[in-house]
């Protein structure tokens, strides 16, 4: 799930004033009525988040310290753009001097050495103790992105802790084979820690990323450079100073903040990591496999972009329906890799489906994610603000019907109304381009033919939702669409054995599950004469 720009690698009431005013407006490309969100008022004053910052320097070696050049960059409120923290700035220097604390502890260090049985039980009491800080990292991580405090809280924080116990359970359960040869000879493969591995997490969900990447590395014996993203960086931290307390040797995993034209680059193109593992956009996805191969030759995987097709089959309750596209694309401010973002639904319950879309986005209750019962917060940034911004004028500009939303809501921060677009045509930037923001595009199709060539005319391939009775129409289309991940009847179900990942430009490799295991191991085949043996 992605942080979406290239610097990012190489990178309780009811709502804020939660009635809406509805005017009737012109869409002058349509001549169609439409509705628009007027706010009734400015969003209110942010709630103080119920947690320090504490921990603002690079990780590394089982210390807290400060970037080598000692300069500092800020982290951002989204609500409101004003700065909640300055964080350690890394450049080239602090990744060797992490890199360098993560070869040491692999080379000589006791986490390759010491038992899978211990390294568990390591991950475990890191577990326990993300339960016993729930709240606090589930504060940081609103704070500091802009999502729900519910999400965060409810969902998140019990899914990162989830997922350091499953792979917990598999650091003892890995193993080689014994191999059967047409000569006299004994053959066995071992599975080993693949060394230093490089991480690059993205801005969207800091934590679940951190899970994914770091969780299998430890498993596996590995030791750990990970870089978090600049907007993001603060849940990292105190993640890192969790596993300290849990018991992790120091070097084993070392956090550097930072630029990705700077920090990012350095762990990409550097000759000592021996694995690269990155989260966000495609664009920035091809520069860290050239930075990858232009160095060492160092193995990556990378989970990229998507524009996924959500399907609406004629047989579909449209109501259910409404529901689960409207989670499937608005879902943490439409700020997910595999958001539905292309709505294709059936001609004869097209009409039908948009107006209750329509209904659905205007009930949606935006504002301070530290608000219960808030379904959306702010854009991460003024950057990705603006470009949904854009993408929306584009989509205005093309043809397609406003049905809702369109502009800022309130003055302050990055908040954006739920938009949803009609009439969305396949060659239409907001079709095709990756928008990572809360619009809606609903496309029409007629059969299940077109739609599937239609679903599958895009560089991406990360998932895809269908909806649908007939069991029939969801197998065909399950296995004839080319993307990862395949919901039926449900979207954004994430489970720690799930494998995640995509086809074409979104991405190589898998996370998660068994799969994302050999990503942090290399395999050796060692063979051994026999003599006179009983049996081969």
């Amino acid at each position: 799930m992605a942080a979406r720009r290239i610097s990012s690698l190489l990178s309780r009431s009811l709502s804020a004033s939660a009635s809406f005013l509805l005017s009737r407006g012109k869409n002058p490309s349509r001549g169609r009525s439409i509705y628009r969100f007027i706010t009734a008022k400015a969003l209110e004053e942010p709630i103080t988040p119920p947690v320090q910052i504490s921990y603002t320097q690079h990780f590394i070696n089982g210390k807290f310290v400060d970037a080598a050049s000692g300069k500092t960059f800020p982290a951002y409120d989204p609500r409101t753009g004003e700065v909640i923290a300055h964080v350690a700035e890394g450049d080239n220097e602090d990744v060797n001097r992490a890199v360098a604390a993560a070869r040491k502890a692999f080379d000589e260090g006791p986490w390759p050495k010491m038992s899978a049985y211990e390294r568990s039980l390591i991950m475990l009491r890191f577990a326990d103790l993300v339960d016993k800080h729930r709240d606090e990292l589930a504060a940081l991580e609103s704070w500091n992105s802009g999502k729900p405090y519910e999400q965060s809280a409810k969902s998140e924080l019990p899914s990162f802790a989830r997922l350091f116990r499953y792979y917990a359970g598999w650091a003892d359960k890995i193993h080689g084979l014994t191999v059967p040869a047409d000569s006299n000879h004994y053959v066995q493969t071992l599975h080993e820690p693949i060394g230093v591995a490089g991480q690059i997490i993205p801005w969207n969900f800091p934590l679940i990323m951190l899970a994914w990447k770091v969780g299998p590395a430890l498993a596996c014996g590995n030791t750990i450079v990970l870089k978090s993203a600049e907007q993001t960086p603060l849940t990292a931290l105190h993640a890192a100073k969790l596993f300290q307390e849990a018991g992790l040797p120091p070097g084993v995993l070392n956090v550097v903040s930072g630029y990705g034209p700077s920090a990012g680059a350095a762990l990409a193109s550097h000759m000592n990591v021996d694995k690269l593992a990155f989260t966000g956009s495609t664009e920035t996805g091809k520069i860290i496999l050239e930075l990858a191969a232009k160095s060492n030759l160092k193995s990556v995987t990378l989970e990229l972009g998507g524009k996924s097709p959500f399907i609406v089959c004629e047989d579909a309750d449209v109501d259910k329906a409404v529901e689960l596209a409207h989670h499937a694309l608005f879902f943490n401010q439409g700020q997910c890799c595999c958001a539905g973002s292309r709505t294709y639904v059936h001609e004869r319950v097209y009409d039908e489906f948009i107006e209750k879309a329509k209904a659905r986005a205007l009930r949606r209750v935006v504002g301070d994610p530290f608000k219960k019962g808030v379904e959306q917060g702010p854009q991460i940034d003024s950057d990705q603000f603006e470009k949904v911004l854009r993408y929306i004028r584009s989509g205005v500009e093309s043809n397609a019907t406003l049905e809702c939303g369109g502009q800022r809501f309130g003055s302050k921060g990055y908040f954006i109304q739920p938009t949803v677009f009609s009439n969305v045509e396949d060659d239409m930037l907001i079709a095709q381009d990756e928008i990572f923001g809360p619009v809606q595009s609903i496309l029409k199709f007629k059969n299940v033919d077109e739609v599937i060539r239609r679903s599958n005319s895009t560089r991406y391939g990360l998932a895809a939702g269908i909806f649908t009775k007939n069991v029939d129409t969801a197998n065909t289309l399950s296995r004839a669409l080319r993307v990862g991940t395949v919901w039926v009847n449900c979207f954004d179900v994430f489970d720690a054995a799930i494998p995640f990942g995509g086809y074409k430009m979104s991405g190589i490799g898998r996370e998660k599950g068994i799969y994302s295991l050999n990503n942090y191991l290399q395999v050796k085949a060692v063979v051994t004469p026999l003599k006179n043996p009983a049996w081969l």
